[in-house]
């Protein structure tokens, strides 16, 4: 008889309560309603981030300012992170358009390669690889657990959070997300 280690239970757990509640769209799941996404008013200013690129090279989110940008904290070993990425990154190729811009930090510390390979297995193919393998950007947002994802407008301020997996391709999400991502307003 095999024996669950904690970690593998929470894990088998995340992955269930993950399929569970990524089919939902951001209107079942109101995102009006400040339980489910994290209002920030007035909106703060966003820490300064810093994040690798798949060549080793450190970017600062102050760089994007000028574009709206969901910043969503995850890693491939993360069940209900992997759950949610192939619905971000159809969020991220329609928001191209917009100027707005998806942006995955992942905490993996098998760096570029691990996100590469997830990347090819699950046809990610509108995402950057944006690295964090010391996990830096969690304590700077005072983050307890991933997936979680910030809503920073075009002037640099953090105007909602949210915990947990979504189902970012449903039909309400660049309605939901625009007039947030603009001006850190619903």
């Amino acid at each position: 008889m095999t024996i669950l280690t904690r970690r593998l239970m929470l894990s088998l757990a995340g992955t269930v309560a993950a399929t569970a509640w990524i089919g939902k769209s951001l209107a079942e799941q109101r995102l009006d309603d400040v339980s489910e996404m994290t209002r920030i008013a007035p909106p703060e200013p966003a820490p300064p981030i810093v994040y690798e690129d798949q060549e080793g090279r450190r970017h600062g989110l102050a760089e994007l300012r000028g574009h709206g940008v969901v910043l969503n904290l995850w890693a491939t070993w993360c069940p209900p992170c992997v759950a949610e990425m192939p619905a971000l990154d159809q969020l991220a190729a329609r928001l191209k358009e917009t100027g707005h811009i998806v942006l995955p930090i992942a905490f993996d510390r098998g760096g570029a390669a691990a996100v590469r390979a997830f990347y090819d297995s699950h046809g990610i193919e509108n995402l950057p690889i944006a690295l964090d393998p010391e996990g830096r950007t969690l304590g700077l947002l005072h983050v307890d657990g991933i997936p979680t994802t910030f809503l920073i407008d075009r002037n640099g301020l953090i105007a909602a959070k949210l915990e947990g997996a979504i189902n970012w391709a449903a039909a309400d999400a660049l309605p939901t997300l625009r007039p947030i991502l603009e001006k850190g307003t619903s």
